[in-house]
């Protein structure tokens, strides 16, 4: 699998992780006084997306500098 595929998949199941954790972050807000890890818990997810995210968003660019070095 190529790696530019690889890290587009994972980006988008992180998105789902991230998504289900922030949920239950305002589910158990709801139900009162949450756990410190129940509020910190879509952090790791969150880091993790930004860096996909940073990697997809340069991909492009670092793309056409390398096709510009070649000609």
């Amino acid at each position: 699998m190529n790696w530019s595929i690889w890290i587009r998949q994972t980006h988008r199941w992180l998105s789902i992780a991230f998504t289900v954790t922030v949920i239950a972050n305002f589910v158990a807000m709801g139900l009162g006084e949450p756990p410190a890890w129940v509020v910190y818990s879509p952090l790791p997810p969150l880091f993790l997306l930004l860096f996909t995210g940073l990697y997809m968003f340069a991909l492009p660019y670092a793309r056409r500098g390398a096709r510009n070095e070649a000609e």
